[in-house]
């Protein structure tokens, strides 16, 4: 569960690429909802756009071009028509941003955010960045999705719910004492991302941190190898991504991520030495 954004430009991309290469079905779709290619791509732009120019609207990282996700960022500035800006390019002006338009070279006043920065990288980074604007600031800008999304629809959830689907989770200050069968479960971080500081093989020294309230215990989920390749298979998870647009009572199933996997978790960091692996999609039947 994560309140924050993930490959919605690169997800029209790729699946249409592999339509060229590869027989889809046509009733297949990456797209879920009803939604095809045109009322996908308006809905994404009403609900990054707004009510906004597009040159009004960034999408704001750290260092953008050298991300891992930069060709989603590509997509995304084609699809939608806004620019990738690095936090080090704002110009602030009392509580108003601005940057420089790479087309025209003006000066240009930003009213809404597309925010693909993770304060977990930026605090790691921060110091090397040189001189930035403090964007935790009050400033005079629309978020989408606002920065503590990430903070309080994230790990931090899952304690709370209660349902066959969802492993058991626990705090790990409120854990009176821990599972009998520990190595089932591993400890994370509340606040990190990508898989930042878990633990996958817990022992039980691992549980004596100095900060119990910002870790949590999961019980493992056990992926199947499930998915053919030319050396072994791999596992798959399948990420359901929702767009809420401003207005709207609650968020729209939009389009899926579907990402593979050989190591012990899902994700970039545990898969360096794999091929057949990282990000994919899913195609459903209409």
């Amino acid at each position: 569960m994560q309140g924050f954004a993930s490959l919605y430009g690169f997800q029209v991309y790729y699946p249409e690429t592999l339509r060229r290469h590869f027989p889809v079905p046509d009733n297949y779709s990456q797209f879920l909802s009803g939604y095809d290619h045109d009322s996908y791509l308006t809905l994404l732009k009403e609900t990054v756009l707004g009510t906004h120019a597009p040159e009004n609207v960034i999408l704001l990282e750290i260092k953008p071009n050298e991300q891992k996700t930069r060709v989603d960022f590509y997509c995304t500035r084609d699809y939608l028509g806004i620019q990738l800006v690095c936090l080090t390019e704002l110009i602030q002006e009392g509580r108003r941003l601005f940057y420089m338009h790479p087309s025209t070279g003006k000066k240009t006043l930003v009213k809404r955010i597309y925010n693909r920065l993770i304060f977990d990288e930026l605090n790691a980074v921060g110091n090397t960045l040189g001189p930035h604007v403090d964007i935790r600031q009050d400033l005079d800008v629309e978020w989408v999705a606002h920065p503590s999304w990430f903070y309080r629809v994230s790990k931090f959830t899952l304690p709370f719910i209660r349902h066959p689907f969802v492993p058991p989770t626990f705090f790990l200050n409120e854990l009176k004492q821990p599972p009998a069968d520990l190595g089932n479960y591993v400890l994370k971080p509340l606040f990190s991302f990508s898989g930042r500081g878990v633990i996958i093989d817990v022992q039980p020294g691992d549980l004596d941190v100095p900060d119990p309230e910002n870790w949590i215990l999961q019980q493992k989920v056990k992926y199947a190898d499930a998915i053919p390749t030319p050396d072994i298979p791999a596992k798959v998870e399948i990420r359901m991504m929702y767009l809420w647009k401003d207005g709207d009572s609650r968020p729209t199933l939009a389009v899926n991520l579907a990402r593979l996997s050989k190591g012990k978790m899902i994700g970039v960091s545990y898969n360096k030495d794999k091929e057949w692996v990282g990000g994919s999609v899913a195609y459903f039947e209409r």
